[in-house]
């Protein structure tokens, strides 16, 4: 059973956590991260949702993303996000979110990440979430998003993300 800490509409912790299903109560929000790895190929790695994995189920998605657990922080969440979806270990220690989105119960903090020594074919992918990993260019993604292979973001969205990448420093040193 997976627990999140509570915040309010300023992202002051709340006293409490809530249990992952549950209704939101009004008032209270939970934290979401996601990742997105770049190369220097201008160029991101995305990942395709398991089939049989609830929500957006076979889809296409940008590198990692998910819930802050009890007692993450956005970074720890990034973080193990991301080692635990695609095998990737960095430490965003000294780096803030590119961006935050306010949604109607949370905050989702976006991380960028430039790293050029990924082999993907040795990415060790969680199965219970990842089906496989490539790289692919904005122009690549946004073409998946109008045939509905990828997850219906906002096409602005991604290309947001890739026009903010490498605009503060943000090579974040890992393994993989």
């Amino acid at each position: 059973m997976e627990y999140w800490d509570i915040y309010d509409e300023n992202r002051v912790k709340k006293e409490g956590v809530m249990k992952r299903g549950e209704p939101m109560r009004d008032g209270d929000y939970h934290l979401v991260v996601h990742v997105c790895v770049f190369n220097d190929k201008d160029e991101m790695l995305i990942q395709r949702r398991q089939p049989f994995k609830s929500g957006f189920s076979g889809l296409w998605d940008i590198t990692v993303g998910g819930s802050a657990v009890m007692g993450d922080s956005s970074r720890s969440a990034a973080e193990r996000e991301l080692f635990e979806e695609v095998g990737i270990k960095v430490d965003l220690s000294s780096v803030r979110p590119h961006l935050t989105i306010n949604y109607d119960h949370g905050f989702d903090d976006f991380y960028l990440v430039e790293r050029n020594d990924i082999d993907i074919s040795a990415l060790k992918l969680q199965y219970e979430e990842v089906e496989a990993v490539k790289w692919a260019t904005e122009d690549e993604i946004v073409a998946m998003l109008r045939e509905g292979t990828f997850i219906p973001y906002y096409e602005h969205l991604i290309r947001l993300l890739f026009a903010m990448r490498g605009r503060y420093s943000c090579h974040v040193p890992g393994t993989v």
